[in-house]
């Protein structure tokens, strides 16, 4: 035993030793450990002097290795993995993703960080700082240390702005009370020149096209008090004349069949057309002109404006009608400071077919195919109306499990037209970067469940798409119309029916019409943030006008039926919000959390199955089978059936959060937590357990797993093996089933392993 640890002590010296990164320095190398930046003195605060410490203390290179409890691991991997003969495999992913090159202290210059760190101190007000640098050696490692003796800051007495009564230096003067440099704020050159850059976007709005930020200079007088400068914003005498002057819109021409091979600025009189302000070349007639008066901001006479300018730019390109679009202004030859504005813009072909053909499995047990056709029209009525009529088919086969042919063949068809405008009786004017939208929908499908039921579904609506802003979107369904109807019920589905009512409510017939509603926030988009989120929440109002004028009410028997078919009625509110938290490197953490319920009243006993809530399956909890969970203890176990019974509830809840890492190259990994259910409202004795009650906690089913992510940029496979580590269906007080996990049995596994194959991300 003495002998084993003291080979056991001589094995973690020597790993040690390995990791210190100091084994394999070249002949006369120092391994650089960092930089120590002091901030003394006695004339700047201490609040101060520590804020300006951490500041230069970023800015010193290099960085050093990063190390770990002395550790630098990173380095001992760089070696071990040698010289890889290929860019790839794992010796040059060990080498370059894990690992990490020792940094050298002759790659350290003193005087260079020396110099940065004395000019940043002067940048920020701290005039006449003194710095000096040296370093120290400790074995096979150095270290440089930096100190920095700061005076008092120099603070702002005064911000003075042009006073002559030319045009430009008015307009400069009116931003003074927008202005980024207060009085008695240290002085500091970065805000300096984001002033410039704040005036010059100022300008840009009031009509001056050709101004710069260069064309500022913000003059220093340091000799006006103690520690005190006035600032003094000047206009360079070299500033061109065309800068100086504030212009207004004159012609505004549109190429709206624009080749950028070919010369296709024609402006013959044949081919151009006047439509109030606009001047439209186009000899093909291929747009109607006013689709350029909704998009574009600009009017004849209006000043410049850089706001307008981006906006009708986005909203050209957000018509989704152009391949390119481009804008160009120039000096008109008019008399006055005018500006001719010229926009070209090729379309995108205007028919176009795409084809597609998908391979799918999911937790149920399900493997297929589905192929889809989809051809659009992009200026259907040459309105820049986009028409997508989409057609497809597809098989599901059930390859393992208890039972086997089940199999799902569907087909159908779906017609979407979209308009770039809002139609309505009302004026609807609208603002921001993006077009708001009309769009109508009509579609049929055909499902056979093979041994059990055909049904059939017919489904339309319209109504109006439109965004406030990059962040902020909308949808409104003045009218949403679905009518499911089932046809070919076997004799075995109805057998089921009998040993499970809540089956019936499958094949029903179904009429569902009225409005809904979502909000959608996100800001996902915005990569330098650290914390990003996404909100929708979505109502939808089924049968609710109808009922009220029709005075149905089932629980007295008055139900009203609309074509021999009850409409439902009923309010369904969802909320879902998902947080994303960026770690270091490429990893993150990804949350999410849905809430929703549905009431059913008037004419309906309960909500359509249809319009119920779901749980578990490849983009819910993972560890259950697709609809298997609930509602609440209810065991919806499948042991008992021929089939998969579809579980249905009238609330949901459901959480979820995973890690996710890059493993290498294309390849990046997940571990995650999943956690819900759903329930009823209302009691059901064939489906004992099942009503929400304020035990609902004591029901939640939670799963957890790990999965693979094969992102090819332009689709993401992913791979998700999961299990159940609490079961709401067994009994209160055994529903914990960690301790029970046992991934040698295979019995365990086949009961409670589940594999998910998906496309995309679950969230």
């Amino acid at each position: 035993m003495k002998n084993y640890g003291l080979l056991y002590l001589l094995f973690t010296l020597l790993f040690v030793a390995s990791c210190s990164g100091t084994k394999n320095l070249p002949e006369g190398e120092l391994l650089y450990v960092g930089a120590k930046v002091t901030v003394e003195g006695n004339e700047t605060p201490k609040k101060e002097r520590k804020a300006l410490k951490k500041a230069l203390q970023e800015i010193v290179r290099p960085k050093p290795n990063s190390s770990f409890l002395g550790l630098r691991p990173k380095i001992f991997l760089y070696h071990l993995a040698g010289t890889p003969k290929k860019q790839k495999g794992f010796r040059y992913w060990l080498k370059t993703k894990v690992g990490q090159a020792p940094v050298y202290y002759s790659k350290v210059d003193l005087e260079y960080n020396k110099s940065v760190l004395q000019n940043f101190s002067e940048n920020h007000g701290y005039f006449n700082t003194k710095t000096t640098a040296d370093s120290s050696r400790a074995g096979k490692k150095a270290k440089a240390s930096y100190t920095v003796i700061p005076k008092r800051q120099y603070k702002i007495r005064e911000v003075q702005f042009p006073g002559d009564s030319t045009v430009l230096s008015g307009a400069i003067s009116a931003t003074a009370n927008k202005s980024l440099l207060k009085k008695d704020q240290g002085y500091n050159l970065d805000v300096i020149k984001e002033e410039r850059v704040r005036i010059d976007a100022r300008l840009k709005e009031e009509g001056f096209y050709y101004f710069n930020p260069d064309y500022l200079k913000v003059q220093v007088d340091s000799t006006v008090a103690d520690h005190q400068v006035d600032l003094i914003v000047k206009l360079k005498s070299e500033t061109p004349e065309l800068s100086k002057t504030q212009y207004r819109i004159n012609d505004i021409i549109v190429y709206p069949n624009y080749s950028i091979g070919s010369d296709s600025l024609i402006a013959n009189r044949e081919a151009t057309h006047q439509y109030k302000d606009f001047t439209i070349v186009d000899p093909e007639n291929l747009f109607k002109p006013r689709i350029f008066d909704r998009t574009l901001y600009f009017n004849k006479g209006d000043f410049y404006n850089r706001t307008n300018h981006n906006l009708s730019l986005n909203r050209l390109v957000n018509l989704g009608t152009f391949k390119f679009v481009k804008n160009q202004f120039k000096v008109a030859d008019t008399t006055g400071n005018y500006l001719d504005a010229y926009y070209f813009l090729t379309p995108l072909p205007k028919k176009s077919i795409r084809v597609e053909v998908l391979a799918k499995t999911n937790s149920a047990n399900y493997t297929g195919t589905e192929l889809n056709v989809n051809w659009s029209n992009r200026n259907l009525l040459k309105g820049a109306e986009l028409l997508t009529i989409s057609a497809f088919g597809g098989a599901e086969v059930q390859v393992s499990g208890l039972n086997k042919g089940f199999n799902v063949y569907r087909f159908g068809t779906e017609a979407n037209l979209v308009w770039p405008r809002i139609i309505s009786p009302f004026n609807f004017e609208s603002s921001g970067a993006f077009v708001p939208k009309t769009k109508a929908t009509l579609g049929y499908e055909f499902q056979n469940r093979t041994k059990l039921y055909s049904l059939q579904t017919f489904k339309g609506s319209f109504g109006y798409l439109w965004k406030e802003n990059l962040h902020k979107g909308h949808q409104l369904n003045i009218t949403e119309i679905t009518y499911a109807s089932p046809q070919n019920v076997t004799p075995l589905y109805q057998e089921q029916i009998q040993a499970n009512p809540s089956l019936e409510k499958v094949i029903q017939k179904q009429l569902i019409f009225g409005p809904s509603y979502s909000y959608t926030f996100t800001n996902t988009m915005d990569k330098n943030r650290r914390n990003t989120f996404y909100y929708k929440a979505s109502v939808d109002l089924a049968g609710n006008l109808y009922g009220l004028a029709s005075g149905a009410n089932i629980k007295k028997g008055d139900t009203v039926k609309v074509f021999s078919v009850p409409f439902s009625q009923f309010v369904k509110v969802e909320n879902e919000f998902r947080h994303y938290l960026k770690l270091s490197g490429e990893s993150s953490i990804a949350s999410r959390i849905i809430a929703g319920a549905g009431f059913a009243y008037g004419n309906s006993d309960e909500m359509p199955f249809i319009k119920q809530f779901f749980n578990g399956g490849t983009n819910s909890i993972r560890a259950f089978r697709a609809r298997s969970i609930g509602p609440g203890s209810y065991d919806g176990s499948t042991a008992a059936t021929a089939f998969l019974p579809d579980q249905s509830g009238d609330l949901k809840l459901e959480f979820n959060t995973e890690y996710r890492a890059k493993i290498y190259d294309l390849v990046k990994g997940a571990l995650f937590l999943d956690a819900g259910n759903i329930w009823l409202l209302k009691e059901n004795p064939d489906k004992p357990g099942a009503k929400f009650s304020k035990d609902f906690l004591n029901e939640i089913a939670v799963g957890v797993g790990a999965g693979l992510r094969f992102d090819f940029s332009f689709l993401v496979l992913r791979t998700d093996l999961a299990f159940p580590i609490r079961k709401p269906y067994l009994p209160d007080g055994q529903r914990w089933v960690l301790d029970r996990v046992s991934f040698g049995s295979r019995s365990w596994r086949k009961e409670n392993l589940v594999f998910n194959l998906a496309i995309g991300y679950p969230f």
